[in-house]
């Protein structure tokens, strides 16, 4: 038997952009996206702390060292800039495997989403 469980965090960050006009997904700085082992294309959620919206999108790399954190396509409605974000992924893995599985947090500066 498999389960889900979170692979990775990124906590509390700033929505810096929200591009209505692009095709869809969330676009993140490259370093951050390293740090908690999210590669692009993989499935986030996106879970805004300012008005409870929760959604799922794909994830394209930002700029390096920019603190980038953008909602395209419809997902921009969800979101404002300035709201305060937690991205997570999941992943499927065996049980005993999750018992001892560390997911990958991360938690940048939440004034400019760099990492500390």
């Amino acid at each position: 038997m498999q389960i889900q469980v979170v692979k990775s965090k990124i906590h509390r960050v700033k929505c810096t952009g929200a591009d209505l006009n692009y095709i869809g997904s969330i676009t993140i700085d490259e370093d951050l996206m390293e740090a908690a082992n999210i590669i692009q294309g993989e499935k986030v959620q996106i879970v805004n702390n300012d008005n409870g919206e929760r959604l799922d999108t794909y994830v394209i790399p930002g700029p390096r060292n920019s603190g980038e954190i953008t909602l395209n396509g419809a997902a921009a409605r969800k979101v404002a800039v300035g709201d305060t974000l937690i991205l997570i992924t999941y992943a499927f893995m065996d049980i005993e495997e999750a018992k001892t599985f560390k997911p990958s947090l991360v938690f940048p500066d939440e004034a400019t989403n760099l990492l500390k």
